[in-house]
């Protein structure tokens, strides 16, 4: 099966669609001595994004690259993809039916309907939930939207690789949390070989690191903190793809690492990040990931979706 990657002109074309629809989030410099070592370390605020998380992006360029255009989307999500086709459904008048496991949040269901979208809860966890949203499209008339491995979702998750360029230009190395790779691969179809590209998953959601271990994506066992944003079941194909050029290495975290980063994140920056989103910030705090003096990390904070008591309280 040939897999197509994301060349620089299809993440530029992204960007110019979804224009409009999604917001240019800020950067931070952080204080020095974060973690070992004295690197300087930006973070990539993309959890300012509407729904609360960098998925708008490949949602809205889903949506508006598709053609004809839909009346009708159907995605499955462990909540913030499917938050994000929710909102841009509605952004572009159309209806979605959303596919969700029983695992999730269920303050991102409650979001989910906010936004007007059928919630259909599915038991298990979001493989579980796709394999439902798979079966239900077969028989009703609706655009399939793909929450990570999709050309016009990682497209679209790309232009934050290419903002980010933009933003912190003297940055060499970019650390990226992993869940079915469609962020961390747009990012990496845009650096290419300009930047180190880092994975960074929990032990509990490791898709990427098995797959490296592997030579290829296979189906993993999920649970833990961050399974509600990372916890897909097995690495996407476009990724494995793009990670076979443009990315360096993957990390793993533990959910002691990863709630510590998500406390200090608060107290340091006044951040409510979910557990996955704090993952890289897990990898500089534990020493999983030690930069090389004079280094200079860019850090992507991906997600907000969070009960803020579960990290001030």
């Amino acid at each position: 099966m040939t897999v197509l990657i994301p060349a620089r002109t299809d993440i530029e074309a992204a960007a110019a669609r979804i224009s409009g629809y999604i917001r240019r989030t800020p950067v931070l410099d952080l204080p020095s001595g974060v973690g070992d070592g004295p690197a300087k370390v930006t973070l990539k605020l993309d959890l300012l994004q509407p729904t609360g998380s960098f998925k708008v992006r490949g949602a809205f360029s889903r949506l508006l690259g598709a053609d004809p255009t839909p009346e009708r989307v159907v995605a499955a999500s462990g909540g913030n993809f499917g938050l994000a086709v929710a909102y841009a459904a509605a952004e572009l008048d159309m209806s979605a039916d959303i596919f969700v496991p029983d695992s999730s949040p269920p303050t991102k269901i409650e979001r989910l309907k906010q936004h007007g979208a059928t919630v259909h809860v599915i038991p298990g966890h979001y493989a579980d939930a796709l394999e439902a949203s798979e079966a239900w499209v077969e028989d009703n008339d609706a655009l399939f939207a793909h929450a990570y491995d999709q050309f016009d979702v990682v497209a679209g998750q790309g232009t934050c690789g290419m903002e980010m360029a933009e933003q912190i230009p003297y940055a060499d190395t970019v650390l990226v949390a992993v869940g079915g790779g469609g962020l961390i691969g747009g990012i990496a179809s845009w650096y290419r070989d300009d930047m180190t590209v880092i994975g960074v998953e929990t032990e509990g959601t490791p898709t990427l690191h098995a797959a490296r271990e592997t030579g290829g994506p296979v189906d993993v066992e999920v649970g833990g903190l961050a399974v509600s944003s990372l916890g897909s079941k097995r690495l996407g194909d476009i990724a494995w793809e793009v990670s076979q050029c443009w990315i360096d290495d993957s990390i793993l975290v533990g959910d002691e690492a990863t709630a510590t980063a998500q406390h200090w994140l608060w107290e340091t920056c006044r951040l409510a990040v979910e557990p996955g989103a704090a993952t890289p910030v897990a990898a500089l705090l534990s020493g999983a990931y030690v930069p090389e003096a004079g280094a200079h990390v860019a850090v992507l904070v991906c997600g907000a979706n969070v009960d803020p008591g579960s990290i001030v309280g």
